[in-house]
């Protein structure tokens, strides 16, 4: 479809002497061209899917896309997978799965202001975790030495809705997934991608500065003066005066974007998290301890393939490949259930 839909937004025979108004993708698709900003990414204008399939009669293919990835088996697992802090005892602590809702909305909130594809961007930011490994990023750094390259939780997470749950996603929404990463370059093909990148680093930087005070690793005065000055308090307050900057110099720019004196500070206080949260004594010991037992699962499993569930020997991955696929998957607990059934020394505990 290359342009707006000739009438679609007059009221339908089915709409008169109704409260209701029925909002057909058509319709949907129409509304976008008169409202979104030039940038945007428009719907009807996708690059497509890999499976060409019917077009739904309601919903709009981001919409669709994010539907798909609400429901499927990855973004459920999120739930029992380490964000910051392993097995935390206490119930408000962050975890995998309640990031990626905020990070949702932080990017529906810029997506929004900005007058972009709403729908595209909440997609991408649902998606952008689903590969993430067992206990955080220090699951990363252990899945990494089997991988040439190094091992990727946003790369895993395109093979995974290509692969290993095959969703057929637009080319729109698996770009954003796999660029999402700020090391991942060239940068997001839409700018809906771009809003997924600055959503993850703000909501990250602020829930994982609260779970910090709620651990007792950080008072709010241990956090630099100059950065409470600038985004105010750990939270709510970080969140928003973060998304001001980048709507405000978003729209400055013509392109989603921080303004240098904005995005160096945000830079500076992701440096002195990594230093005083993600780094410290403790996290290092129990990385080293989850490091381990994924180590540990994937080489057992190259050398038992035949323990791997058949949904990911399936794909006619090598053994290395389908051992990877089957630990990265896993949630925190269920790994160390499993490493426990095969390492723990018998009738130590």
């Amino acid at each position: 479809m290359d342009g707006p839909v000739s009438g679609a937004l007059q009221p339908t025979a089915s709409d008169v002497g109704t409260p209701l108004r029925r909002r057909t993708r058509q319709r949907r698709e129409a509304e976008e061209d008169e409202r979104l900003a030039p940038i945007a990414t428009r719907s009807a204008r996708s690059r497509g899917r890999d499976r060409l399939e019917d077009e739904d009669p309601d919903r709009t293919a981001f919409e669709r896309d994010r539907d798909r990835i609400l429901h499927c088996k990855a973004f459920r697992r999120l739930k029992h997978k380490t964000q910051v802090f392993l097995n935390p005892e206490g119930d408000h602590f962050v975890t995998r799965l309640t990031h990626t809702l905020q990070v949702a909305q932080v990017g529906r909130s810029i997506a929004n202001a900005l007058a972009l594809n709403e729908p595209l961007a909440e997609a991408i930011c649902l998606g952008h975790d689903l590969g993430h490994a067992p206990f955080g990023h220090s699951g990363e750094d252990a899945l990494s030495p089997f991988v040439e390259g190094g091992w990727q939780h946003a790369i895993h997470g395109v093979r995974i809705v290509e692969v290993l749950e095959p969703l057929n996603l637009t080319v729109e929404v698996r770009d954003g997934i796999r660029q999402s990463s700020w090391r991942n370059e060239p940068p997001p093909i839409t700018a809906e991608g771009m809003v997924c990148r600055f959503a993850d680093r703000i909501a990250y930087l602020a829930h994982d500065a609260q779970d910090a005070q709620r651990a007792g690793v950080l008072a709010a005065e241990d956090i630099p003066r100059r950065f409470r000055e600038l985004f105010g308090p750990p939270g709510r307050a970080w969140i928003a005066s973060m998304i001001d900057m980048v709507v405000e110099d978003s729209v400055t720019a013509g392109e989603v974007t921080m303004a240098p004196e904005h995005l160096e500070p945000m830079n500076e206080l992701r440096a002195w998290m990594f230093d005083h949260v993600y780094l410290r004594d403790t996290a290092r010991e129990q990385a080293r301890r989850g490091a381990r037992v994924i180590r540990d699962l994937v080489g057992w499993f190259r050398t038992h393939p035949e323990e791997i569930p058949e949904a990911y020997r399936a794909t006619g991955a090598s053994d290395l490949q389908a051992a990877i696929d089957y630990v990265a998957g896993m949630s925190d607990q269920y790994a160390v259930r499993e490493h426990d059934a095969r390492f723990r020394p018998a009738g130590l505990y």
